[in-house]
C-alpha cells in the first residue's frame, strides 16, 4: 500500500511513517517545514518528502491519506482531498487499525513523563527479551529511532491527551486500546483546545473506559486529578505507584552519575535500582514502567536489573557540551511543574554549592497563551540565575518573573541573552537550557560562544 503522510515531520507522524515503512509499505509524506534532523531520519528510510501542501500532490494518487492533527481546514491539499473524496485517516486511526490490532498495547499518559516512562518501559522489555514495538515523542539512546514496528506481541505507546486530527477531536490516546495503562500524573495542559482541567479530566475518562476488566491501570497515587478521573469509573485491576501502600521507592539517593533507590512493594523489598535519570519525578517513572512491565509478564527483579544499563533519553537533562568547565545541558522542560522537577533533580545531581543558569524558551501554545504565567517564578526557584527569551511572546513575560528579582535577565532577542549568559558563567556552572523546540539553535551558540577567544 501507498500511504501519504501529511505533517510527516512531526515527532509522532515522523514514527508512523518509520513504522509503516518497515511493515513494507510505500510512503512519502509533506510538511510546511523539512528539515533536519527529522528530514535526513526519513530520508535514510527511503521516504519521499515534499515540502509545503500543494494540492499538486493529489497526482501521487495514493491508497491512502494519512493527516496529522498540524493539519487543519483550509489547507490546500486537505480541500483537494475532500472535494474529490478521497480516502483518509487520522495518523491514530492509521496506527490503531494497521499495527496495534493483536498486540498487547502498554500506553504511558500523563501530563509529564510520558517520553522517559515510555522509554524505561520499552527498554525493560527489549532487555528482557520481549522485542516489543514502540512510538514514543522522542528518542531513547538505547534505540536510536523513536519508533519500531517490533517482533513481539507488546507495544510501547505514548499517549497523547492532544486531540486526533481535524476531523476528529478525540484525544489520540483513546484509539490506543491499551490492555495496560500508566496514568503518570494530571494538570492543566494544552490551553490551546482544553478550556480546564476537568475537560482534560474527561478524556482520561475516556482512556479508563477502554482498558478491558482483564487489563491494569497503574496509577499516580499521590494525584488528586487521577482520583477524580477513576471516582467516575474503574473497571480494570488498579496498581498504584509513589504510594507507600504500592510500588514505592526507599532509601533513595542521587550521585553525580545516578540516582539509586530500593524498589518496593507495599512492604516487600524486590532489589536495589540504579538509574542514570536524576531526581524523585524519574524514580517515579522507573516505578510506573517497573509495575507496567510486571503486567506484561516480566520479573521485577529483571526489570530493576535492567535498568542499570538504561541510557537514558534525547533531550532529558541531556549534556551537550563541555566548553572551559561549564556544562550545557538540554531539556524539554515548558510546564512550571515540568521545569520544578527539572531544576529540582539538577539540583540534586550536582548539588548546592553548584551554580545551575536556566535558560528558558516559553514556547508552548499554553505557555504562548500566559496561562501558567503566575506559577512560573516559583518553578525556577532553584536556579541561580534565570535568563528567559521572550520572542513571540505576546504576553509581559519580565513582569511575571519579576519576583525573581536581581537574577533574572529577560531579552525578546536572542544574540544579546546568549552574550548575557557567556558572560555570567563561570567554571562549574550548570548551564541548563528548557523549551520543547529548537531555540534558535541556542546550545550549540553558547558552546561556540563559549570557547576563548584567540
Amino acid at each position: 500500500m501507498h500511504i501519504h503522510i501529511l505533517g510527516i515531520c512531526g515527532t509522532f507522524m515522523g514514527g508512523i511513517a518509520a513504522i509503516a515503512r518497515e511493515a513494507g509499505h510505500r510512503v512519502t509524506g509533506c510538511d510546511a517545514n523539512v528539515y533536519p534532523p527529522m528530514s535526513e531520519q526519513l530520508a535514510a528510510l527511503g521516504i519521499d518528502l515534499i515540502e509545503g501542501y500543494d494540492p499538486s500532490q493529489i497526482s501521487l494518487t495514493p491508497d491512502l491519506w494519512v493527516v496529522g492533527n498540524v493539519v487543519s481546514r483550509g489547507n490546500p491539499l486537505i480541500e483537494a482531498i475532500l472535494e474529490r473524496g478521497l480516502r483518509y485517516v487520522s495518523g491514530p486511526q492509521w496506527l490503531a487499525e494497521q499495527v496495534l490490532v493483536g498486540r498487547k498495547v502498554l500506553a504511558v499518559a500523563g501530563t509529564h513523563g510520558k517520553t522517559t516512562t515510555s522509554s524505561l518501559l520499552a527498554w525493560i522489555l527489549h532487555a528482557c527479551g520481549a522485542q516489543p514495538g514502540f512510538l514514543i515523542g522522542g528518542v531513547p539512546r538505547d534505540f536510536g529511532v523513536s519508533a519500531r514496528l517490533g517482533g513481539g506481541q507488546s507495544f510501547v505507546i505514548e499517549a497523547d491527551e492532544y486531540d486526533t486530527a481535524f476531523f476528529d477531536k478525540r484525544s489520540k490516546f483513546v484509539h490506543y486500546r491499551p490492555r495496560t495503562a500508566i496514568l503518570n500524573n494530571l494538570e492543566f495542559d494544552h490551553a490551546d483546545i482544553f478550556p480546564d482541567l476537568a475537560a482534560i479530566e474527561t478524556q482520561f475518562h475516556h482512556l479508563v473506559r477502554t482498558v478491558p476488566g482483564n487489563g491494569r491501570l497503574v496509577v499516580n497515587g499521590r494525584d488528586a486529578a487521577l482520583a477524580r478521573v477513576l471516582e467516575r469509573g474503574l473497571w480494570s485491576e488498579r496498581v498504584d505507584f509513589d504510594v507507600p501502600q504500592g510500588w514505592h521507592a526507599r532509601d533513595a539517593r542521587d550521585t553525580p552519575q545516578a540516582s539509586e533507590f530500593t524498589v518496593c512493594f507495599g512492604d516487600r523489598e524486590l532489589g536495589r535500582c540504579s538509574l542514570s535519570l536524576a531526581g524523585a519525578h524519574n524514580r517515579a517513572n522507573a516505578l510506573a514502567a517497573i509495575a507496567a512491565a510486571d503486567h506484561a509478564g516480566i520479573d521485577p527483579r529483571q526489570a530493576i536489573a535492567s535498568l542499570a544499563r538504561f541510557a537514558g533519553v534525547a533531550r532529558r537533562l541531556e549534556v551537550r557540551g563541555i566548553v572551559n568547565g561549564v556544562t550545557v545541558i538540554d531539556d524539554f522542560a515548558h510546564h512550571p511543574s515540568a521545569i520544578e522537577a527539572t531544576l529540582a533533580g539538577l539540583r540534586a545531581r550536582v548539588g548546592s554549592a553548584t551554580r545551575i543558569l536556566a535558560v528558558l524558551e516559553p514556547r508552548s501554545n499554553t505557555m504562548k497563551l500566559g496561562t501558567m504565567s503566575a506559577r512560573l517564578p516559583e518553578s525556577l526557584v532553584d536556579a541561580n540565575r534565570v535568563f528567559c527569551f521572550a520572542g513571540g511572546i505576546g504576553w509581559d513575560i519580565a513582569s511575571a518573573l519579576a519576583p525573581l528579582g536581581e537574577k533574572l535577565r529577560v531579552d525578546d532577542r536572542l544574540e544579546p541573552l546568549i552574550d548575557a549568559i557567556v558572560a555570567q558563567a563561570q567554571p562549574g556552572d550548570q548551564i541548563l537550557v528548557m523549551s520543547n523546540g529548537g531555540f534558535g539553535g541556542i546550545h550549540a551558540k553558547l558552546l561556540r560562544a563559549l570557547e576563548p577567544r584567540a
